[in-house]
């Protein structure tokens, strides 16, 4: 089969609305950008636990510390789930933090602002993972079929966590 052929059958898999399993054939520019979709989220979940990581002492209440530190858990644990998605296509956690640190791989930058009050994580984690409900939802509806579930609780499990943190913050 020709290279033409193959991406013909590829684009009309994609408009058949099938999952593509990484070991599928696909174009390098889709495996590429996944893959760096994927890492890059990755990279951000477990990147956007440090500022949450510095508000634990200083959290207003016991509960809030609690909540806190659920959440961070909870980003931690995506993280994890996000390499292992990323690693089904033949790159192992460790080359992709090694990318991460040569400047190769990037994180959502949101993470590098200073939050000064408990008001400003509320604000800042409200927006960060409102626009992770979004891009994943997005991203869903592109992945392979053995992380659809996966991105699917992902993304519920972020809309509980959202609405639990801005409770939070209205107290």
């Amino acid at each position: 089969m020709t290279e033409e052929e193959k991406l013909q059958k590829f684009q009309q898999r994609i408009d058949a609305g099938e999952k593509i399993e990484p070991r599928d054939w696909m174009p390098e520019g889709y495996r590429k950008t996944l893959f760096r979709q994927i890492s890059q989220h990755a990279h951000s979940e477990v990147i956007g636990m440090q500022p949450e990581g510095n508000w634990v002492l200083r959290a207003p209440t016991l509960r809030a510390k609690k909540i806190l530190l659920a959440k961070i858990q909870d980003e931690g644990g995506h993280g994890l789930y996000l390499y292992s998605a990323a690693e089904t296509f033949g790159i192992d956690r460790a080359e992709m933090i090694e990318m991460l640190h040569q400047g190769k791989a990037k994180y959502s930058s949101i993470f590098n602002y200073p939050s000064l009050t408990w008001a400003d994580m509320g604000a800042i984690g409200w927006l960060v993972d409102g626009a992770a409900i979004v891009n994943q939802t997005m991203l869903a509806n592109v992945l392979m079929a053995l992380m659809h579930v996966q991105w699917f609780v992902f993304v519920k499990k972020k809309v509980f966590i959202s609405g639990r943190d801005m409770r939070l913050c209205q107290r």
